[in-house]
């Protein structure tokens, strides 16, 4: 079965071959056969790649060591649904699921396109092969997935603790779902350069895939900030890291082209914004999957130094040399169709966006790689903390909430003065009177950066609330009944709009909750033994007694410990957070193998609207190195010696014997741990209103898929344009 895979994968590249190749041909000969023919070489592309996918899942279900891949990342001890999802913790499973997504995004898309663009399409059609080409010949030569082993482990590695955690199931699929989505309209956007269709339709065509591509991202980073906040034990959601910033940054451009693009299709405005808006967004795409495989930067997130690092570099190199000699080549075909008339129009605040977002997404870049910067220079590498990223970040992100709820104030073209100020000044009332109340019951005067941001805040969801307020009471003034009826008729008609209104709210929202928790977070180390206590902010945290559990399935010892939490002298919370470690497989150590492999963090906290008391503890372990090295050199002591012809049946029964007393001195292990407590250090957080950041997260993708929704007359619209294709269709053949 694994060679029926590793077969597929083989094919994988001579498909794109042929579909590039095909596309190219049928489109400057004109044979339309050609060019059908490299949209079905897609098709078997998706194929060969799903079944190479299945195989390899298969492989890790049943736990075939004689694949490297699952040797290295899996075992009989990992439980099921982390087997599935241990394929993309791997370099070669997740450049295979790359592969894969892009292969489907690229059927889809094509379906979809089958009767229309007929010059542009071929040429994005060998784009995407081209992609496709690079991913599997990448595979096949530097990170092959179905590398075997001879003779095959009786047992694997076994899965990375650190990603035994639901988060981590899926946030690699939405992270590289939405890296990979991102290159839809950056084929068809080289396509349009090529062939000179500059105008808005093949924007139109591949709108969906671009916001598609913009929530699986979005959802990516914030699923990889809750599990940070809740798996690694340091307190923080966000942490200026190397793969975080990747993920953020084409995020950052991608935001700026969905805004972008609604210029050019109201006002055949910033053609030259959106083609290089999209070849940046794909660009910091490429260059996400080149940090996390290339070692150049070090990362909690990263594989760590490869093969592959080179070739990824090569080819972000092209699609920018490339690219940019294109869109020079037509930079007259991508001249405005208009000017701005007025700064006071929606297509001003939207360049203003542009320069915003791109701005923020410069200095993230210029933190990132400041260590390799600065090694050119000064031949030592010195790295940029939280505090640079906060300093010069937070402005920006201030001016950006705050035109968040400008943009949807102002109509296309001009607004008068008189016009824009009936149109602010209650939004203005609102976050004034807001933001008193927030500096009256708050310290916020202590934090200017965050009172600012607050006060730009409410002036955004404000803005928000009275342009729904007046698109309800227009649809109610028109068809009657009740307001929320309207707003639902007005947001239903209207999904693109009031959708993005939405994501403007969420964004809002998650602004004031990173606000909140950061400017006004309480944090604590506390090293605590049983019965002593601890004061955090206005909570008392007493140590009650110490836990343990064994899982033997997942070769797991937990440590944990009871916390009584009071404030103001009334109980408010018992906490029970956790360090757990697992078995080392590559140690030869019986006890201490568990405490040499990697440990994680069990959180406790108590989550409320307000915010959250997060605690995580590391209990102080020297005091049982000595016990653990004499039980270990006991157990050794009577490990049986096995041949390599195998072991007797004498040697088979030691073995079991042996596993019975490391099992009790495991056992015996954790039971001192409770008889005898040690001291645990503590650290102890209270994170004012931290649960917002992922509910106003929530709120912007509810947001992205009401506007990625089609609309009952955009529907009606489409199945009569494919009956006119097709009508056109037969008349030219008749």
């Amino acid at each position: 079965m694994v060679e029926l895979g590793a077969a597929c994968l083989i094919a994988s590249p001579i498909a794109c071959l042929y579909a590039a190749g095909a596309a190219i041909a049928g489109a400057r000969r004109g044979d339309r056969r050609l060019v059908e023919s490299s949209r079905r070489a897609i098709y078997a592309l998706c194929a060969l790649l799903t079944v190479s996918v299945v195989v390899l899942e298969a492989a890790f279900l049943r736990s075939d060591f004689s694949v490297a891949l699952v040797a290295d990342h899996s075992s009989t001890t990992t439980p099921t649904g982390y087997k599935l999802t241990a394929m993309w913790s791997s370099q070669g499973g997740s450049l295979l699921l790359w592969a894969w997504v892009l292969s489907i995004a690229s059927s889809g898309v094509l379906y979809l396109t089958r009767g229309r663009h007929r010059e542009l399409v071929p040429y994005a059609t060998a784009v995407l092969a081209g992609i496709g080409l690079f991913f599997t010949m990448l595979l096949l030569l530097g990170a092959n997935p179905f590398d075997r082993l001879d003779p095959a482990p009786a047992e694997g590695a076994g899965l990375t603790p650190l990603l035994r955690h639901p988060m981590m199931a899926i946030h690699p699929v939405m992270l590289y779902s939405g890296y990979v989505l991102w290159s839809i309209p950056f084929a068809f956007a080289i396509g349009a350069l090529i062939t000179r269709r500059l105008d808005a339709s093949w924007i139109r065509s591949t709108r969906r895939f671009a916001l598609v591509a913009w929530i699986f991202l979005g959802v990516g980073i914030l699923l990889g900030s809750r599990w940070s906040y809740s798996e690694l034990g340091w307190g923080g959601y966000w942490g200026w890291d190397a793969v975080e910033n990747a993920s953020l940054m084409p995020w950052l451009v991608g935001t700026a082209f969905l805004h972008s693009v609604m210029v050019q299709e109201r006002r055949g405005m910033l053609k030259v914004w959106n083609v290089s808006l999209i070849v940046a967004t794909f660009t910091l795409a490429l260059l996400g999957t080149f940090l996390v495989r290339s070692g150049i930067l070090e990362s909690i997130h990263a594989f760590g130094a490869s093969t592959v690092g080179g070739p990824l570099l090569g080819l972000i190199a092209v699609v920018i040399v490339g690219s940019a000699a294109l869109i020079v080549s037509r930079l007259d075909d991508l001249r405005s169709e208009r000017r701005i008339e007025s700064l006071a129009s929606r297509e001003s605040v939207f360049l203003v966006n542009n320069l915003l977002l791109v701005g923020l997404a410069v200095v993230i870049f210029w933190g990132t790689f400041f260590p390799l910067i600065s090694e050119a220079f000064t031949g030592e590498k010195s790295s940029l903390g939280s505090p640079w990223f906060d300093r010069y970040t937070a402005p920006l992100a201030i001016v950006l909430v705050l035109f968040t709820g400008i943009g949807p104030l102002l109509a296309w073209r001009r607004v008068s003065a008189g016009s824009l100020w009936g149109l602010v000044r209650v939004p203005i009332a609102v976050a004034v009177v807001a933001t008193i109340a927030v500096a009256a019951f708050t310290d916020a005067l202590d934090h200017p950066a965050a009172l600012i941001l607050f006060a730009c805040a409410f002036f955004a969801l404000a803005a928000l609330a009275a342009e729904f307020w007046r698109g309800a009471a227009a649809q109610r003034a028109l068809t009657g009944g009740g307001r929320l009826e309207a707003l639902g008729r007005v947001v239903t008609r209207n999904r693109r709009r009031y959708g993005g209104y939405i994501v403007h709210a969420g964004i809002a929202i998650l602004f004031i909750a990173v606000a909140a928790s950061s400017s006004f977070q309480t944090s604590e180390d506390l090293r605590l033994t049983p019965g002593q206590s601890g004061q955090v902010g206005d909570y008392t945290v007493t140590y009650v007694e110490p836990t343990q559990s064994i899982d033997p399935k997942e070769q797991k010892l937990s440590f944990g410990a009871v916390l009584d939490v009071t404030r103001d002298g009334k109980r408010f919370a018992t906490l029970h957070p956790a360090r757990q470690y697992y078995s080392s497989t590559t140690s030869d150590a019986t006890i201490a193998g568990f405490f040499e492999g990697e440990a994680t963090s069990e959180v406790g906290k108590r989550t409320s609207i307000g915010g959250d008391l997060w605690t995580a503890m590391r209990p102080d372990l020297a005091p049982l190195d000595k016990v653990i090295a004499g039980v270990d050199r006991r157990l050794e002591a009577t490990l049986p010696e096995i041949g390599s012809q195998g072991p007797t049946p004498a040697q088979v029964e030691a073995m079991r014997a042996y596993t019975d007393r490391q099992g009790a001195a495991i056992r015996n292990l954790a039971a001192l741990y409770v008889a005898n407590p040690l001291p645990v250090d503590f650290r102890v957080n209270v994170n004012p209103f931290v649960i917002w950041i992922w509910l106003g997260g929530a709120v912007s993708v509810i947001g992205g898929l009401v506007a990625v929704w089609p609309a009952p007359e955009a529907r009606r619209r489409r199945v009569s344009d494919v009956y006119a294709a097709r009508l056109a269709r037969d008349l030219g053949r008749a």
